[in-house]
């Protein structure tokens, strides 16, 4: 059983930064593409950023240049950092997985593309 569970979340001010983590079991990080997702109050569950099996990583056009996403093969850990924090970036943030070759119809930030998620960590940001 894959187990994924999220950490570092919290309240910040405009302009300040935060670093998400998440630590996984059951399987080890190099045999998965990974993910992170946040979800407002109110909208769908949209993709950050992600990072497949070799390494490469995908943004979104909205956190592009203040997000960056890694992977710690040895300690099973994805974190997410995030500087220059906006209120637009208020949301529950969320680890993803899966394992085996992407689907060739939708991107590495489309949710379909992963079947295992964390519980979330909130983030907020104030003016």
């Amino acid at each position: 059983q894959v187990h994924l569970v999220e950490s570092g979340g919290g309240s910040v001010q405009s302009g300040g930064s935060l670093r998400l983590s998440c630590a996984a079991s059951g399987y080890a990080y190099s045999r998965y593409h990974m993910g992170w997702f946040r979800q407002g109050s109110g909208k769908e569950r949209e993709g950050v950023a992600a990072i497949d099996n070799g390494g490469a990583t995908t943004y979104a056009d909205s956190v592009k240049g203040r997000f960056t996403i890694s992977l710690d093969n040895a300690k099973n850990t994805l974190s997410l950092q995030m500087n220059s924090l906006k209120p637009e970036d208020t949301a529950m943030y969320y680890c993803a997985a899966a394992q085996g070759t992407p689907s060739p119809w939708y991107s590495l930030l489309n949710k379909r593309s992963y079947n295992y998620w964390g519980q979330g960590t909130q983030v907020t940001v104030s003016s």
